[in-house]
């Protein structure tokens, strides 16, 4: 299996995070594509406007099966080596999982403010 994680190319904590997630998955699992790629993008129907609702982790296999905002970083958690131990705790906890997603839509629509906008997209090598 395989799967697309489809990332803010311009965002300074998105960026660093796929660089983190490049250098556990080694390229194994996981290939990335900046939302900025609107052509590449398009193959999915995905839009610009899609992409405004979070990152995106597409099952290439089967691209109808699709994860998007804090869902699709709970389902990259749980395909990394023992993420499921930990993914399983987080959702198993009262209260947690709702309070992480009102996070996480947070920090999305902050994003630049939070974390500053780079100046030019970053694209992985391991696209």
């Amino acid at each position: 299996m395989s799967y697309f994680v489809i990332y803010d190319g311009n965002c300074n904590l998105c960026v660093t995070l796929v660089q983190m997630l490049e250098t556990l998955d080694g390229g194994q699992l996981f290939r990335y594509i900046p939302m900025q790629d609107e052509q590449r993008l398009s193959q999915w129907a995905i839009t610009p406007s899609n992409c405004e609702l979070g990152m995106i982790l597409l099952d290439a296999n089967a691209p109808e099966r699709r994860w998007q905002g804090s869902a699709a970083a709970e389902e990259i958690g749980k395909l990394l080596p023992n993420g499921s131990i930990f993914v399983d705790t987080y959702r198993a906890l009262p209260g947690v999982k709702w309070v992480c997603d009102r996070i996480y839509e947070q920090v999305r629509d902050n994003r630049y403010t939070i974390f500053g906008k780079r100046s030019s997209t970053y694209v992985s090598d391991k696209c």
